[in-house]
């Protein structure tokens, strides 16, 4: 299983509940997780199916930047 991982603008409880539909929808509920104590919001997916584009899209379509991390 591979990890990917995001720098985001997702920083808050209420950020994280506006993701949380296109993120459920892309990777699953339990395939994802945010760091919003990490100064960079660290979206964490771990999912081998869903192409990082994807995920980028989901998340600026809940309306937060995201930008792809080196593994």
């Amino acid at each position: 299983m591979s990890t990917l991982r995001f720098k985001t603008t997702i920083n808050c409880g209420g950020c994280i509940k506006a993701v949380t539909p296109s993120l459920n929808q892309q990777v699953g509920a339990n395939n994802w997780e945010v760091d919003t104590a990490n100064p960079d919001k660290i979206l964490t997916v771990k999912n081998t199916q869903v192409a990082p584009a994807e995920i980028v899209k989901a998340v600026e379509e809940a309306g937060f930047e995201i930008q792809a991390l080196a593994s």
